[in-house]
């Protein structure tokens, strides 16, 4: 009877080891995917790093990255490289759907996956930084060699060399690091190369080609990656997928960080205080102008600016503002002038999708500069003819007599009882106006006698 016990209680204890082990694996088999389509920027970045920290919290099996973006800001990009570099969960590299591509930054991503795939009709190259520094590379720096075959480069062209020279070296080491392709890849980035799906396959750009997420994860089932330093195989065959939608404050990013956006919440956020300044009590202008002000700011301090163009643009609101209360016109052309410099230069390093837009901010200066105007001319027409206040406003204000005794009285003026006194007779019912006003004691007196004085 003890026996039948003991061996009873080792059978419980195994079944319940067993299904815990079963329920444990059960629980981490799961791919999560996450869709970045669009330019690559601060939401992105954001957006990516929450799914990796999901996926690790769950214990996914895979996050499934699909791309479909023209490229965007190499800050953003190597911030996403660095991220799945470091990630303790397998990422597979999808480039999708039919029609979509990984150009620019986007190459270098699907590089640094641990698995990369792409859809049939997609393709992925032209990695080729454009821009730097807010100079575009200058023409002319083949031309001029000496006899020794060196060529005599522009200072933008140097420039140019340098950040070229690093991609390369980036997307070769990535290549390295995933057994793929260097040598295309250092094609893509010099000579703005692209492939398609089959022939990135046959390049070996990519591990393979899949038309959805079912054959992505039959197809990566069984590979051996490199996670984090140590060796993983991907079991993947079969793994039910859940999409990672981006929340709202993801979304909120991809809206405020478009500089062109920025620009413009600064702006209204400058004139809502300043009209709330103007006119104290109106509350909604100042927190209307407070909040587009630190969202402004706030989307920019995510961005690469230049804080020169930063500090330009601010110069020339103000001088915008001080033209607007102190008409001179010369500080509102001078404000136009360095608001669209300061434009010019706002970024450091522009993007597919992260460039000042001239059709959003050539009429944003024409706007405030009209606004400036428009402001500055009411302010000099008050100057010029300035309005009647106390006193002087009620001289000539005809008023009603109510009582009337010994040259004193009282009279009624705007609506309102006044303590009143007269040089001359007069009694109550006598058409009397207002000649000065002393101690909030009002002087009348007849309207005939004064058809010649002031009204």
């Amino acid at each position: 009877m003890t026996f039948a016990r003991v061996a009873l209680l080792a059978a419980a204890l195994v079944a319940a080891a067993a299904v815990s082990s079963v329920s444990s694996t059960e629980g981490g088999k799961i791919a999560l995917r996450v869709a970045i389509d669009g330019a690559i920027g601060p939401a992105s970045t954001r957006q990516l790093e929450e799914a990796l920290d999901t996926a690790a919290e769950r214990n996914a099996e895979v996050l499934i990255l699909q791309l479909n973006t023209p490229g965007g800001l190499v800050t953003s990009m190597r911030e996403m490289i660095a991220d799945i570099l470091a990630s303790p969960v397998p990422v597979i590299g999808y480039v999708a759907p039919a029609g979509g591509h990984a150009a620019s930054a986007g190459t270098y991503i699907l590089y640094a996956t641990h698995v990369a795939a792409m859809a049939p009709g997609t393709n992925l190259g032209a990695a080729t930084p454009v821009e730097i520094g807010g100079l575009p590379s200058l023409p002319g720096g083949d031309k001029d060699k000496n006899q020794k075959g060196v060529t005599d480069r522009p200072a933008g062209d140097e420039m140019m060399a340098k950040v070229t020279n690093d991609a390369v070296a980036l997307i070769r080491s990535l290549a390295e690091m995933r057994g793929r392709n260097g040598d295309w890849g250092e094609k893509a980035v010099r000579e703005a190369a692209s492939l398609s799906a089959n022939a990135a396959l046959q390049e070996h750009v990519i591990d393979f080609v899949a038309r959805d997420t079912t054959e992505l994860l039959q197809l990566a089932d069984g590979r051996t990656v490199d996670v984090a330093g140590a060796k993983k195989v991907l079991a993947t065959k079969g793994l039910p997928v859940e999409t990672l939608e981006p929340g709202w404050f993801i979304r909120l990013l991809s809206v405020i960080t478009d500089p062109n956006t920025a620009v413009i919440l600064m702006l209204v956020g400058v004139y809502g205080l300043v009209f709330e300044f103007a006119s104290p009590g109106a509350v909604a202008p100042g927190v209307i102008g407070t909040i587009c002000l630190v969202l402004g700011l706030y989307a920019l301090n995510l961005l690469p600016i230049n804080y020169t163009g930063l500090a330009l643009m601010l110069l020339g609101i103000a001088f915008l503002i001080i033209e607007a209360f102190n008409p001179t016109v010369v500080l509102g052309l001078g404000g136009v002038a360095a608001f669209l410099l300061g434009s010019a230069m706002l970024l450091r390093v522009e993007g597919p999708g992260f460039a000042v837009s001239w059709a959003v901010i050539g009429p944003a200066a024409v706007l405030t500069l009209g606004l400036a105007l428009l402001t500055g001319t009411y302010v000099w027409a008050a100057r010029r003819n300035p309005p009647r206040v106390g006193g002087e406003a009620m001289r000539g204000l005809p008023v009603e007599i109510v009582d009337w005794q010994d040259g004193e009285g009282h009279v009624l003026a705007l609506g309102e009882r006044w303590r009143a006194r007269a040089d001359e007779p007069v009694a109550p019912g006598d058409s009397v106006e207002v000649t000065d006003v002393s101690d909030l004691v009002l002087t009348v007196r007849r309207r005939d006698a004064s058809n010649n004085g002031v009204k």
